[in-house]
């Protein structure tokens, strides 16, 4: 642990560049120290390897005081990571890369080895190591930085604003790299930005320093963002705070639903949001409802094992229909959606209740979930034939008893109509799909949990023709009891789509 205690710097001149710094940097995590400009960020990273010395206070590295150690020698346990990379212009990369090793007193056999195994570390081809800086790109600059910092495997890694010279997309890629590297070698990293999206994002602790450094608040990233010490922490932090505090809930709680998918946009004959799939039953985008063929790009998907609450909405806000679409970890196939409404309740529970009960509640959930929601996915694709046409349910035999589900007086089974006939006119509505407006409902109960009246079968139905319950395909009394004769508590359907035409519902708009 790296220990500031009531640490001050102040140049010639009389400018405060640090005031009463005290502060802790444990061991094996990223501590990330942002603010302004001309805060003192940069200064405060300078006294940790002796560049600059402290006016006032005292600076311990695991219970021993910097300014009983020779600078050279604690400059070599320490990696130091530079804007643009800092490379040496007339060394190659795996020259560049083995500076601190040659420094030690490495043979250069040792050395080459250790510059190559790093070289790959960071995810660049060998054939880079005899190139010059000025052949990579700025990513590739700074990754060969990172691997220069790591060649003497240093205690702690220091990295004035590594990523702030490259473009937004090759950060992006930098920071999944950087953080995917600290996974394996667990350093002890302090970390200067000015950027509080990259601190949240990279640091299990963040500093916040004013003009005139002082510390204004310290503390995990989350704490920051629902707790800000005064109205400076909260501007410098940013009016989304909400928002960006989503990155620290897991979506794995989220319960999927069901929407209509085909394999062609022309083959749609749905009401509704319908998903497009490829052959490998991922997806491709959504139909437009008037007009043929023409598919809507899907907005985003993500994996609800994996990503975050924040993922879940950002992919709902993008999608046309306001539906966030899940698909599976490394298949990439389509596994659900959730609408934004789904996501927010799922937000307030997070936030009201204990932390406690919401990771029981998780872990019990989340195995049910992903076999209901597998389940659902693969009888959904299933009714897709070569042509991407949907397959009209067919009936299923009673198990149990051995027999059809319908037999008539004279002993012949008596056909149940189809989906299609049942929307035809003069049948009855096909569930799940009513008039425009309408929302899936839990089987047999209204808003209020109370028992609704039975809808009238149409006229012109024979009363031994009528489909019952029990004539229900099996994946569709699976999906409303839990148990036979049982119905199964169902979430709340958003009232922003409506669920295959394989759910039950119940007619009219939601209240």
């Amino acid at each position: 642990m790296i220990e500031f205690e009531s640490v001050s710097k102040t140049f010639s001149g009389g400018t405060h560049a640090v005031q009463d710094l005290s502060l802790s940097i444990p061991s094996d995590q990223i501590t990330v120290i942002v603010g302004p400009s001309g805060c003192g960020k940069t200064t405060t990273l300078r006294m940790i390897n002796r560049m600059l010395e402290p006016s006032s206070g005292r600076i311990v590295w695991d219970g021993k005081p910097l300014k009983s150690q020779r600078k050279t020698t604690l400059r070599r346990q320490m990696g130091y990571v530079i804007q643009s990379g800092g490379l040496f212009p007339h060394r190659t990369i795996v020259e560049n890369i083995g500076t601190v090793p040659g420094l030690l007193g490495w043979d250069r056999t040792k050395t080459r080895k250790r510059s190559m195994e790093l070289l790959a570390n960071v995810g660049l081809d060998r054939g880079m190591a005899e190139r010059y800086p000025a052949q990579l790109s700025g990513g590739q600059q700074q990754r060969v930085g990172v691997a220069r910092a790591l060649a003497a495997d240093p205690l702690v890694m220091l990295m004035d604003e590594p990523f702030s010279a490259v473009d937004p997309v090759v950060r992006t890629e930098l920071h999944e790299f950087f953080l995917s590297l600290q996974r394996q070698i667990s350093k002890t990293i302090v970390l200067i930005t000015h950027d509080i999206d990259e601190a949240i994002k990279l640091g299990d602790q963040v500093a916040i320093l004013r003009v005139g450094g002082r510390l204004a608040q310290v503390g995990p990233p989350q704490q920051l963002l629902d707790e800000p010490a005064d109205a400076f922490v909260e501007g410098f932090v940013g009016r989304d705070r909400g928002y960006r505090s989503l990155s620290f809930l897991p979506a794995d709680g989220l319960r999927l639903g069901e929407v209509a998918v085909v394999r062609e946009a022309a083959s749609s004959g749905h009401q509704g949001p319908t998903l497009v799939l490829d052959g490998d039953a991922r997806p491709v985008g959504w139909v437009d409802e008037e007009r043929a063929g023409l598919v809507h790009p899907i907005g985003g998907t993500f994996v609800r094992e994996a990503d975050t609450l924040r993922a879940a909405l950002d992919s709902a806000l993008t999608s046309p229909y306001a539906i966030a679409v899940a698909v599976e970890p490394d298949t990439g196939r389509y596994a659900g959606v959730v609408t934004a409404d789904e996501i927010l309740d799922q937000v307030r529970d997070r936030r009201s209740g204990s932390p406690e009960s919401i990771t029981v509640e998780a872990a019990e959930a989340r195995e049910q979930q992903s076999a209901e929601a597998q389940t659902a996915v693969t009888t959904a694709y299933a009714q897709l034939d070569d042509s991407g046409d949907p397959v009209a349910d067919q009936p299923e035999r009673d198990e149990a008893a051995g027999e059809p589900d319908q037999v008539d007086t004279a002993g012949a089974t008596t056909e149940v109509p189809s989906t299609e006939q049942q929307l035809a006119p003069g049948g009855a509505t096909a569930a799940g799909l009513g008039e425009p407006g309408t929302v899936a409902r839990d089987a047999g109960t209204d808003e209020a949990g109370e028992t609704r009246p039975e809808r009238q079968p149409a006229e012109e139905q024979p009363a031994e023709a009528r489909p019952t319950e029990d004539d229900q395909p099996t994946a569709v009394r699976e999906a409303v009891t839990d148990e036979p004769g049982g119905p199964e508590e169902q979430p709340r359907q958003s009232g922003l789509y409506r669920t295959p035409r394989s759910l039950p519902h119940e007619e009219g708009p939601r209240g």
